[in-house]
């Protein structure tokens, strides 16, 4: 059943967007039990909703809408010491083959969990309890018990990074990653379920709050939100250890902001679903990445609701993955990275910088949404 959309409130700020993005985006907010929707400047086609989107339900939950990466998001750390930039600058190639040997990278890269920290499995512990507290699937619940702990600390392929960077003398470290395998393989379980099918499940599939499905993935979203947060925690925590083994010495850090982008969260009475976007209420951080040689946006929210208190996730991007591998060159992709190190070789071609939207023209289209407070540049760059 489809509402009026006349009813609703609908706000579209993407960029460039093609017609199969904003098809997309119309066919979920013209779902009847949507209540509003927002289109982000960095918005392109996903395969339920677009990535990029805000849509707001009352009474319902759409799994597709969160996606497979459950809490895909981003963590920055400030890292602090004596000449800490000049010390990093010069041991950067060092630092990069450590952090490479300390950090499982790439689709289906596990962790071996004798080198997860002492605090991350106190943590993880806790996480699973909670979960076993609420209403599960016993399958499930036995998956995430025995599978969960060897995929913490560990990146996963895409357009997920480790990067480490800098904003005048500051030193930052910015993480890019989600719930990992754990995230895809129980947000599929619960996409066929929602769907009824093992066909046509990536599409708009509600599920009623108060239903027992309902009830489960809810608990199973907030299990993922958890170990997202949990799992760049981890990813840091080994980050800093590889640098302190390479420069020889302690140092400090600051924990700025860890954020999930990729999420429904319940607020007044509604689940705010956002599929690739940051949330930006009044006063509150987040960062926006660009791509791996224009870095990152550390960004303060203004609380607008005409962009449901939300921002982009990134710059978006603007050729595929097949596209990119047609278009680009090797040769071109080293060049536009010089001074950066960086993981450019073939296998992450569809990640070069020239793959995405201008981060500028992105983050210029939503300055009525967030404030920029840090513009982090790049000097060293992981991806799986």
């Amino acid at each position: 059943m489809k509402a009026k959309v006349k009813d609703k409130k609908i706000f579209d700020y993407s960029i460039d967007a093609d017609n199969d993005t904003l098809t997309q985006f119309k066919e979920c907010y013209s779902e009847e039990f949507v209540t509003a929707a927002a289109l982000m400047p960095d918005a392109h086609k996903g395969y339920s909703a677009p990535i990029g989107a805000v849509l707001v339900t009352k009474g319902k939950i759409v799994p597709a809408w969160v996606g497979y990466d459950i809490g895909c998001g981003l963590i920055a750390i400030r890292i602090k010491g004596e000449d800490i930039l000049n010390k990093i600058i010069e041991k950067k190639q060092g630092i990069y083959s450590e952090v490479l040997k300390a950090i499982p990278m790439g689709v289906g890269e596990y962790q071996n969990p004798a080198n997860i920290s002492e605090k991350t499995r106190q943590d993880f512990k806790k996480l699973i309890e909670k979960f076993q507290k609420g209403q599960h699937d016993k399958n499930i619940f036995n998956f995430l018990r025995d599978t969960s702990l060897k995929h913490l600390g560990t990146l996963g392929g895409g357009n997920h990074f480790i990067e480490i960077g800098y904003y005048k003398k500051e030193v930052w470290l910015i993480i890019h990653s989600g719930s990992r395998g754990i995230g895809h393989k129980v947000a599929k379980r619960y996409m066929i379920k929602a769907s009824n099918s093992k066909d046509n499940f990536e599409r708009t599939f509600p599920l009623d709050i108060n239903s027992q499905l309902g009830k489960e993935y809810l608990n199973i979203l907030d299990f993922g939100l958890e170990y997202a947060l949990l799992n760049r925690l981890e990813m840091s925590y080994k980050v800093i250890q590889a640098i302190e083994k390479v420069l020889n010495e302690k140092i400090k850090t600051e924990l700025w902001v860890n954020k999930n982008h990729n999420h429904a969260i319940f607020e007044k009475g509604y689940y705010i679903h956002r599929k690739g976007a940051t949330p930006a209420k009044k006063g509150e951080k987040g960062i926006i990445p660009g791509n791996m040689r224009d870095g990152s946006f550390l960004v303060i929210g203004l609380g607008n609701s005409k962009f449901l208190n939300s921002s982009s996730h990134g710059a978006g991007r603007a050729l595929s993955r097949k596209e990119a591998k047609q278009k680009i060159s090797l040769e071109d992709f080293k060049k536009s990275m010089q001074g950066i190190q960086g993981t450019v070789s073939e296998k992450t071609l569809d990640e070069a910088p020239m793959v995405y939207k201008d981060i500028n023209k992105v983050m210029e289209a939503q300055k009525k949404s967030i404030k920029i407070i840090k513009d982090i540049k790049p000097l060293i760059n992981w991806k799986g």
